[in-house]
């Protein structure tokens, strides 16, 4: 008899830890599948000339940082500075334009910076699905050998900067 009133109370605690550990959990560590693998190929116009192509094999040869961006993401406009906080730290920063317009994306350029060596026009955001884009900006640190070894979902920060981007940048580099 006492047992029945205790598998609720039971029940309850069961319920309140498993709630507990979904809230202790960060939303925006998504495990992406594409760490640890080859960066996809993808072959776009360049969006400040169209007539020029861009191709993962372009990002080759140096640790860089892939970023992708819209001119109408919020967090993007804050995030911009921070990647060109990273073009100064020596981090080639590339960029992946993501379902935008090349009129809307130039002016963003023109009115918040450019820190981006090269950008890619993915009008269509294809290369994005292939790259696992959730939202923008995410951005990913990609070896010289082209193995995505890094992926940020979200606004990155100065402490991500810091604690993070710099230091497996910096490691990458040192290998050989």
């Amino acid at each position: 008899m006492k047992l029945r009133f205790l598998i609720p109370l039971f029940a309850f605690f069961a319920l309140v830890g498993v709630l507990w550990i979904g809230l202790s959990l960060d939303p925006r560590a998504l495990p992406s599948p594409l760490v640890g693998k080859q960066a996809p190929d993808f072959d776009l116009p360049q969006l400040r000339n169209p007539e020029t192509r861009f191709e993962r094999a372009d990002m080759l040869g140096k640790p860089a940082l892939f970023n992708v961006w819209a001119s109408w993401c919020v967090t993007c406009r804050q995030e911009h500075p921070m990647l060109a906080q990273l073009r100064d730290s020596g981090v080639p920063v590339y960029g992946l334009n993501y379902k935008d317009t090349r009129p809307d994306a130039l002016r963003f350029l023109a009115r918040y910076g450019d820190p981006y060596q090269a950008i890619a026009f993915d009008e269509a955001g294809m290369v994005g699905i292939d790259y696992g884009v959730y939202a923008t900006p995410e951005s990913f640190l990609i070896d010289r050998h082209g193995m995505i070894r890094f992926k940020h979902i979200g606004m990155i920060t100065p402490d991500i900067i810091e604690n993070e981007i710099l230091p497996l940048y910096r490691q990458l580099e040192a290998e050989s």
